[in-house]
């Protein structure tokens, strides 16, 4: 009976040293903004605006592609609609200055374009998402925008 309890303590023991070797402080780094955005969808529905690819980040917000490790880019369905949705993750997370001021000038772009044209859809802009956190950025224009960031912030703790 005591060899049967402490081969059970060893194994609870190594178990325990095994969970505190996987604790949060690695899913940082395997995070994805791919993750990001699943998590995302299953709380906003995104089922009315179109996936981007590198091609349609690299056009809308000029970034290095080089500096990019991964991202989520939804635009609005139409170019009259202000609706876009982006969660890039950098290489490095000195790069993300560089991108949300890439991102700004395409709000101050869509700000110009949109503000007497399409008033309710510059309302969307202008109360706008632009956060950083770690080497994630977030750029939301949505009606949803206020549970959009509430994931963002929720996912990457």
């Amino acid at each position: 009976m005591k060899r049967f309890l402490s081969v059970l303590l060893m194994f609870a023991i190594g178990m325990g040293m095994l969970a505190g070797c996987s604790s949060d402080g690695g899913t940082s780094e395997e995070l994805s903004a791919a993750k990001v955005g699943e998590r995302m969808q299953q709380t906003v529905s995104f089922h009315d605006m179109k996936q981007g690819d590198l091609e349609k980040l690299q056009k809308l917000y000029h970034i290095d592609a080089e500096k990019v490790e991964d991202f989520i880019l939804f635009t609005a369905s139409s170019n009259v609609k202000a609706e876009e949705l982006a969660i890039i993750k950098v290489k490095d997370a000195s790069d993300t200055e560089n991108v949300t001021e890439k991102i700004q000038q395409r709000i101050e772009a869509q700000t110009i374009k949109l503000k007497d044209y399409r008033p309710e859809e510059y309302y969307l802009i202008e109360k706008h998402v632009l956060k950083t956190k770690g080497p994630f950025v977030l750029f939301a224009v949505s009606k949803e925008v206020d549970q959009i960031e509430s994931v963002f912030d929720e996912a990457i703790k």
